[in-house]
């Protein structure tokens, strides 16, 4: 039997802070291959992937795992109780950046993959796909190996992300969808001048805080049966003037939105180029957004994969988890064009911190539970 524990200890002690390899998918290359899978590096601009499958699909089924065994920069590396890439284990606790987040998930999935093939080999395939750039812009790591699987003719007939998902007690939540997230980053320019005199100036403040005050303003809906209510944040606003008797020439202001399915990203682009245009019109300013999507809104309506993983976690823990969309993004978002996909993993309550730890007690149960999902998928 594989050891999860032991294999998210392996796997922590490899550095590999975006977009450094770390020896990660090196280790799991070597340990996915003398299982029998068939391993292929699928490298694309300097990130590091992985595609390990088993199997064939033939007339039988594909299931496929997604992760990543990339991690954030460890921070002040002299407030870690332990240093972040030694794995140490303590009272019931496995420090180490990425503990949580999610490289106990990738041991977790990739352990029972294993055990699963080597004891009870089903009709079909099994498929990998793990990544080593979800943590940085994610251009080149899931969406790389999804492109590689397009040329491939390689296809998962259902998926399951091991991101950390439970929120007090695990297999109490898994993500069924995501909300969309995109940025928008304005520049406003007026006409520099005197205080004094502000007639003979454009005023760039006045204009940038009347924009931020309308799109703060905004309600962008109500929120829908799966989702909660579209969300706008402004997340800074910067005129970089230290004078108080001088009105700048430019000022600036940036927002982040998450929108669930009553928006897409290009309509809510028309919507803050609009904003935008109404300011320089009502100001007499310059104005320029700049806007950048990183995902669009999705959701895996309640069905046949949810209560694939619903069953599973249930018959472990005993709990039937929330079906949810809260949360930031993942690599889900790029898996939904390919095939149904949930999220599923243990509590994330520590990652990114300093300190980051998880739960030894739920490595193990993780991996029955990845388990029994394989098992009753190819049932």
């Amino acid at each position: 039997m594989t050891d999860p524990v032991e294999l998210t200890k392996d796997l922590v002690r490899c550095p590999s802070v975006t977009p450094e390899e770390g020896g990660a998918l090196e280790l799991l290359e070597e340990r996915l291959s003398a299982a029998g899978f068939a391993c292929t590096r699928v490298d694309r601009n300097g990130i590091s992937n992985l595609f390990a499958k088993w199997g064939e699909r033939g007339n039988g089924k594909c299931f496929g795992f997604n992760g990543h065994t990339d991690v954030v920069p460890v921070g002040d590396e002299a407030a870690w109780t332990y240093p972040p890439f030694g794995a140490v284990e303590d009272n019931g606790w496995l420090y180490g950046r990425g503990a949580t987040d999610m490289k106990s998930g990738v041991a977790a999935f990739v352990s029972a993959a294993i055990d699963f093939v080597t004891l009870t080999p089903p009709e079909g395939a099994v498929i990998l796909a793990i990544t080593g750039d979800e943590e940085a812009d994610a251009l080149d790591g899931t969406t790389a190996l999804l492109d590689w699987m397009e040329q491939q003719g390689e296809r998962m007939d259902v998926c399951i992300v091991g991101e950390p998902t439970s929120l007090e007690e695990m297999g109490d939540m898994m993500k069924i969808g995501r909300r969309g997230s995109m940025n928008a980053q304005y520049t406003i320019r007026g006409k520099q001048g005197h205080s004094a005199y502000p007639h003979r100036a454009i005023n760039p403040v006045s204009a940038v805080a009347r924009l931020a005050d309308r799109l703060a303003s905004r309600e962008l809906d109500m929120g829908t049966a799966h989702f909660d209510a579209s969300t706008l944040a402004l997340t800074s606003i910067d005129v970089g003037n230290p004078a108080t008797n001088v009105i700048p020439a430019v000022a600036r202001c940036a927002a982040n939105i998450r929108f669930n399915g009553e928006h897409s990203g290009e309509s809510l682009s028309a919507w803050l180029d609009a904003e935008g245009a109404k300011v320089a019109k009502e100001f007499g300013v310059e104005v320029e957004v700049k806007i950048k999507i990183s995902g669009e809104s999705f959701l895996t309506p309640p069905g046949e994969l949810s209560n694939l993983v619903c069953g599973a976690v249930e018959a472990v823990t005993g709990r039937r988890p929330e079906p949810s969309t809260t949360g930031g993004t993942s690599d889900a978002r790029f898996v939904k064009s390919h095939c149904p996909v949930v999220e599923f993993g243990l509590v994330g309550h520590r990652m990114h911190q300093v300190d980051e730890r998880v739960r030894v007690e739920q490595i193990e149960p993780l991996k029955a539970i990845y388990q029994r999902m394989l098992t009753d998928f190819f049932a």
